[in-house]
């Protein structure tokens, strides 16, 4: 499905370049909004019940920031917003964004010949109709001893990992519009 082929508009609500690499790479065009939430305030047990709570709370701070939600209903075209988390559940512990680099390297230097989950969510709101279809994913991955040097220059990954499942989002996009 490409942006050209339908009537829609897409918001992405995410700061994350992985994110907007992700949908470009889907050959969608789309404008950049932020929630600007605080995602500690927000936590649950369960990893995929904590990134379905994160999407629904930037959608929601994203759509009140709207002055005027009607001038989505009367536009001939839907207006899509997507929002989406990502964690990973490394050893039955959630770990969330690494607060920085050395955190980050604390976190790779663990997964070395060790396995870890990646839970990630995509929210996909109608501005239009007001529907909502989400949904979540679960991505294993398993690690072979990774020397320091290749951590220290760790890149890439799948867009599952990156935080934007391509099969997922194209999925809920869909529905969204029905």
């Amino acid at each position: 499905m490409c942006q050209s082929d339908l009537s829609f508009k897409i918001i992405l609500g995410s700061s994350s370049m992985a994110r907007r690499e992700i949908l470009a790479e889907m050959g969608y065009e789309f404008s950049i909004i932020t929630a600007d939430i605080d995602e500690s305030s927000i936590r649950r047990e369960k990893p995929e019940e904590l990134v379905m709570a994160l999407a629904e709370a930037k959608a929601d701070a994203i759509i009140q920031r709207f002055q005027n939600t009607s001038q989505f209903k009367d536009d001939p075209q839907a207006t899509l917003l997507i929002t989406a988390d990502t964690v990973v559940v490394y050893k039955g512990t959630i770990r969330e964004k690494p607060s920085g680099k050395e955190e980050a390297r604390e976190f790779i230097k663990g997964y070395s010949g060790s396995h870890a989950a990646v839970v990630g969510s995509v929210l996909i709101t109608n501005l239009k109709t007001g529907t909502r279809k989400g949904g979540w994913e679960l991505a294993e991955v398993y690690f072979h001893d990774i020397p320091d040097e290749v951590i220290d220059n760790l890149v890439g990954g799948t867009d599952t990992v990156m935080g934007l499942s391509k099969f997922l989002t194209e999925k809920l996009i869909r529905e969204a519009l029905l």
